[in-house]
């Protein structure tokens, strides 16, 4: 197995010192958002054979296993990473495999090169993924029913808002909530940054509830995102708990650090908390407009001490084993990928020691025992 070196992402809505925290590093006063465990051409990691990707490529069969090249192709399927918000990230949704490959393809037809700011699609492949909380992790997921949201906005008592509440009192609910969202993301700018900025200090002055809101509203002002939030359930996940988004979803992590497991894609289309381009017309022929419980997801043992995160596909599988102090080795050989992360304790995987945030790339078929005390997550497909 191959001991892995991955690149930590600056984005702005970066912790500053949740990951240096957890690799037990010094912090650089920058934000780190997201380590990337994968193969990924953006940032693959890094081994003694080369990156990632030159290894994998080199010997696809070797390195993923026949079943997974026939099923996946010569690629690995899945990107693993730790996640560190220190801010919400962007309110978005992901296409479902079909409409990537049709929104992929169109974008193609029309010339539009794969950096231009204005791209939707970078591959044609979806974005389901799975994050699961390392810490207290707050996020939005899924829309609430209408009749909880229009609640919500009313109580702020801001009188731009009056005409969403009466839509979201209209049936059927999927018209309703279609309608709200193409109002809000629609609406003159500065009317909306001014009905921001009077729900804002609304939801500073109630707070409870209102809280995240707030939280957003400072990081986004004036940002149309901030009302659409409200139509979304609020989640806090406690570690171990997850979420998984699959396609038409709309979501956003506001805080927290996380375990994130996704399809090898890039595909996300914003609906808003972001400077960056918001395709309207194009996201609501993404979005499911259904009511939704976010649906919690914690994971299922079974008697070998395995912790699985089901999940309805087969880019990726995740799970993890709390190893007790003074267990014995645990045999994880499978004849598919592997990546092992540590989140916790000392782990000995292989000839490798595991401190948190450090990971193993394990080949198709090749022996992986693990031992020690401490949390170890993996990630591999189903075949």
């Amino acid at each position: 197995m191959d001991r892995l070196d991955n690149t930590i992402r600056p984005y702005a809505w970066g912790s500053t010192t949740a990951i240096p925290h957890l690799l037990d590093t010094e912090p650089t006063g920058e934000p780190q958002a997201e380590m990337w465990m994968g193969a990924h051409p953006g940032a693959p990691s890094r081994t003694d054979r080369g990156t990632l990707v030159e290894v994998i490529d080199a010997d696809p069969e070797k390195e993923l296993g026949s079943a997974a090249v026939a099923k996946f192709g010569p690629r690995l399927p899945f990107l693993l990473k730790i996640l560190a918000a220190g801010a919400p990230l962007s309110l978005q949704v992901h296409p479902d495999l079909e409409q990537a490959k049709e929104g992929y393809a169109d974008e193609e037809r029309r010339g539009i090169p794969v950096d231009a700011p204005h791209r939707n699609y970078k591959d044609a492949n979806h974005k389901p993924e799975l994050i699961c909380a390392l810490t207290d992790f707050d996020g939005l997921c899924g829309f609430r029913a209408p009749l909880e949201a229009a609640g919500l906005l009313d109580d702020l008592g801001v009188d731009s808002l009056k005409p969403y509440v009466d839509l979201l009192h209209a049936h059927p609910e999927d018209a309703a909530l279609r309608e709200v969202l193409t109002a809000i993301l629609t609406a003159d700018p500065e009317e909306m940054s001014r009905t921001v900025a009077e729900a804002a200090a609304a939801c500073t002055r109630l707070g409870g509830t209102y809280t995240p809101y707030a939280d957003i509203a400072h990081h986004y002002p004036g940002d149309p995102g901030v009302i659409a939030a409200m139509l979304l359930n609020h989640v806090r996940l406690q570690p171990g708990e997850a979420l998984y988004l699959g396609a038409g979803v709309p979501h956003a992590y506001l805080n927290g650090l996380g375990v994130e497991i996704m399809a090898n894609s890039d595909n996300v289309l914003r609906c808003g908390l972001t400077p960056k381009h918001v395709d309207v017309p194009e996201l609501l022929r993404i979005v499911r407009f259904q009511p939704s419980d976010p649906g919690v997801l914690r994971p299922e043992a079974s008697p070998d001490g395995e912790e699985l995160y089901e999940t309805p596909i087969d880019e990726f599988r995740l799970s993890r084993y709390v190893l007790p102090e003074a267990a014995g080795a645990h045999d994880l050989t499978r004849p598919t990928p592997q990546i092992l992360l540590c989140t916790a304790g000392s782990v000995r995987a292989g000839e490798h020691d595991l401190t948190p945030g450090r990971s193993v790339f394990v080949p198709a078929g090749e022996k992986a025992e693990v031992s020690g005390t401490g949390t170890i997550f993996r990630a591999t497909v189903v075949v």
